[in-house]
């Protein structure tokens, strides 16, 4: 099912995005610094090895996973997190916990676009969404 991610993704809308960074804390700059960017996120799988790639002008980051199985991740604000995703009901599922607080990345696939949700679980609102295509 992982397999319907698979692709080049390039951001077209964002909504709340300076409200979710500034939730975690993310200075007034790099929120404007990310606010300008329209990153390209990579979506490769080579067995049971799931990377996505995020790529902007402002930042450049990879993870590499299995899905189901937690591991360690530097999120592109810096933070050390412990992540796991799942696929549930066709939605890839990111769980990143750190410091007692938790956030999940959602994204579904419709046709030619990629949705990404990120809910802040610990405040239970939808903090941001953002389409690529």
């Amino acid at each position: 099912m992982v397999e319907a991610f698979v692709g080049t993704w390039n951001l077209k809308e964002s909504e709340k995005f300076d409200e979710y960074m500034k939730e975690l804390g993310v200075g007034l700059g790099t929120r404007k610094l990310g606010c300008m960017t329209k990153p390209t996120t990579i979506i490769a799988v080579d067995g049971e090895k799931v990377t996505v790639k995020t790529q902007s002008t402002f930042k450049n980051t990879e993870i590499s996973f299995e899905l189901e199985k937690e591991f360690d991740e530097t999120t592109a604000d810096d933070r050390k997190v412990k992540s796991i995703v799942t696929i549930e009901d066709g939605k890839m599922v990111h769980i990143q916990r750190w410091d007692g607080k938790e956030t999940s990345l959602v994204r579904e696939v419709d046709g030619n676009t990629l949705t990404l949700v990120i809910h802040s679980l610990k405040l239970k609102i939808k903090i941001t969404t953002q389409s690529y295509m």
